[in-house]
């Protein structure tokens, strides 16, 4: 790997990590209001990454680096507990936890693009041509930035293009992603067939395999639309 690109992993994995923490964070926030404490006697409406890193080491650190070194962007998971009982009993309130996450990433995505967009239009930084644009590199500093202005315009171009795919792809409902879990919590029919399968191990292995196939056609034009509506509009 390239001493520049290596030199973006601590930029990169403190993006990481903030998205996901928000996200699992926000799952254990709407549950302990609904009436289920599971996730928030674990410690997991915290925005300090420790318990979420604690109970999913591997998503949360060793799948990150090893896809950061293998591809230059980082992908993981984590996870929040909670009550299946309560699930049950409110499938309305589990749809809205279930939702929760992938809307915190959508305010991160909001955020970086009104920091970025707000950059451009004071000159802190400008667009980068459409063939050198990156995951982690969507502006470049203007000539007479600080020298700090690079790394800020890096980060928050990080938090917006992981951001918008960490809250899409979860939206797809397929098990083990929250879109599943949102879908059988407002359609009835839906949620008494999903709970009758969701105990088979393999259904998440099929579905991810699903999500990751149509990830790219769903994902690709949305991010496409999004820099398009950052950059040059």
């Amino acid at each position: 790997m390239e001493s520049q690109a290596l030199a973006l992993l601590p930029l990169w994995y403190a993006a990481f990590l903030l998205s996901l923490t928000c996200h699992e964070a926000a799952h254990a926030f709407v549950a302990h209001r609904g009436g289920d404490d599971t996730a928030y006697q674990a410690g997991q409406v915290s925005l300090n990454p420790w318990p979420h890193i604690r109970r999913e080491p591997v998503g949360t650190v060793a799948f990150p680096l090893i896809t950061f070194f293998l591809n230059g962007w980082m992908m993981g998971w984590a996870s929040a507990p909670y009550d299946p009982w309560w699930e049950s009993r409110h499938p309305r309130r589990a749809a809205a936890m279930s939702a929760a996450g992938p809307a915190a990433n959508g305010l991160l995505f909001l955020a970086a693009f009104a920091l970025l967009k707000s950059g451009l239009a004071a000159g802190w930084w400008t667009p980068l041509p459409q063939s050198s644009l990156a995951l982690d590199h969507l502006v470049q500093p203007a000539a007479s930035a600080p020298s700090f202005v690079e790394a800020i315009a890096r980060l928050l171009s990080v938090l917006f293009c992981l951001n918008l795919i960490l809250g899409v792809f979860n939206l797809i409902p397929v098990p083990p992603l929250d879109g599943v879990s949102v879908l059988a919590g407002l359609v009835a029919p839906f949620r008494a067939f999903y709970q009758r399968v969701r105990g088979y191990p393999a259904l998440g292995l099929i579905g991810l395999i699903i999500a990751w196939r149509v990830s790219g056609p769903i994902l690709n034009p949305i991010l496409g639309r999004a820099v398009t509506l950052l950059l040059y509009s």
